[in-house]
């Protein structure tokens, strides 16, 4: 009997028609644990409701991918084939099939003993013949299609000769793909930021396909870029680079960093998941699908009570959201000048009876700014957006700076030291003794 095609109830698009055959993909363990992957790491700490998953993003992103092929089809009858309008959706599903428990945050060699980036682990996942997606992929696509559908996510031209159209890349991975497009929807209506948001249905009725294969967008559809472009700027001012967001993915980071050296050391008992993330040094990809969120959370209340004293700091801090250190209230600090003043600042911590290991702890952001010509986006006279519009031209400027956490106690008279320490050298550090 032949499984039915399903519909899923998304909170953001709706419903998501997911046919018979993706559903096979879809309901693997490899893939199923993507609901136990947070999509904002620790942004709960911030904003209670982020705690929407990889597997709901996925969803999210397939979805989006399948409504643009069917608006470019439309717009460029027979422009995609069939089975490249499959590869592109199934692209879009699979992008972060690979990503480690937290997202983002614990792709660190910090954490993993056997590190290798999101991506690596996806191919790993799909090319197995040990896991159940790598076994189902192969069996729906062929080892043909399955080829053609790891060059599209490499961004290849080609593949055994025939060619791989420039936009389908660019739908899966660009300055306007699906998968941003869903990201920042998803994440804004999970976090609750009141930001303006940009209407992706619009973004999409104003991209066709260029001369060169790549997409471009109508002259009418630019007021629909700023916005989505504001978005993605107001998104990282406000959520992912919000002060609290930063201070607790590095108490997340230091406190597995800090048990891995603990359980080398012999004095901390690891269970099976956790030994395999912080001392396997020849983790396989099955054994990778097998690690989530949860197996660092169910840690948290024994670490809390251990001797170590970072261990358990970090630990306790996580799980009642106390004790938290403080930034620095010192705009425009930037990496350079905070990698001049942290020994200092170590010292001065120490005198006042802190461990400065502990209770220095800085963050730092760097963040490219919109890249036009070289990743822009291009609308149809053939000039990036950037030349069209002055607010696009504002956002083009990389963000890079330094956030520095201390005890709440000596927030204000550390703040006094380092002021005094950079007000000669607001425009040069040249000065610094």
């Amino acid at each position: 009997m032949t499984a039915p095609d399903r519909v899923i109830r998304d909170e953001i698009h709706r419903d998501i028609l997911v046919p018979a055959n993706h559903a096979q993909i879809i309901d693997t363990p490899e893939f199923q644990r993507l609901r136990s992957i947070q999509q904002l790491s620790t942004c709960e700490y911030v904003f209670p409701a982020a705690t929407h998953n990889r597997f709901a993003h996925s969803l999210g992103a397939y979805h989006l991918a399948g409504r643009l092929i069917h608006h470019l089809d439309t717009a460029h009858p027979g422009i995609i084939s069939d089975g490249d309008a499959e590869l592109v959706q199934l692209a879009a599903l699979l992008h972060d099939i690979g990503h480690p428990p937290y997202s983002h945050l614990l792709e660190t060699p910090k954490v993993y003993a056997t590190f290798a980036s999101h991506e690596t682990w996806g191919r790993r996942m799909l090319e197995s013949n040990e896991t159940a997606i790598g076994i189902i992929v192969e069996e729906v696509l062929g080892k043909h299609r399955l080829q053609r559908l790891f060059a599209i996510m490499d961004g290849c031209d080609e593949y055994q000769g025939v060619s791989i159209p420039k936009f389908l890349k660019e739908i899966v991975s660009s300055q306007v793909d699906v998968d941003r497009m869903d990201y920042m929807i998803r994440d804004q209506a999970n976090t609750g930021a009141q930001i303006g948001g940009f209407d992706s249905a619009r973004v999409m009725r104003a991209l066709r396909v260029g001369d060169d294969g790549g997409l471009f967008v109508k002259q009418w559809g630019l007021p629909a870029i700023e916005a989505y472009l504001v978005t993605r700027y107001h998104m990282y001012q406000q959520v992912y680079f919000h002060k609290v967001n930063m201070l607790t993915q590095n108490y997340l980071v230091n406190m597995l960093g800090r048990a891995r050296v603990l359980a080398q050391e012999g004095s901390l008992a690891l269970t099976e998941e956790l030994e395999q993330m912080l001392l396997n040094t020849e983790l396989t990809a099955l054994q990778y699908a097998a690690l989530n969120d949860a197996h660092v959370k169910v840690a948290l209340p024994r670490w809390a009570r251990h001797d170590d004293e970072a261990l358990s700091g970090y630990a306790k801090r996580l799980l009642s959201r106390k004790d938290f250190h403080k930034s620095l209230r010192i705009d425009d600090l930037t990496i350079e000048m905070s990698e001049v003043i942290l020994p200092r600042l170590r010292e001065a911590i120490e005198e006042a009876g802190f461990n400065p290991e502990l209770d220095v702890i800085q963050a730092t952001i760097r963040k490219r700014g919109y890249l036009p010509y070289v990743e822009g986006i291009v609308l149809e006279d053939g000039r990036d957006a950037s030349e069209h519009s002055a607010l696009i031209r504002s956002l083009a400027q990389p963000d890079e700076r330094s956030m520095v956490f201390v005890p709440e106690s000596i927030r204000d008279e550390m703040e006094l030291k380092v002021r005094e320490w950079i007000k000669p050298t607001q425009s040069s550090l040249a000065h610094f003794d």
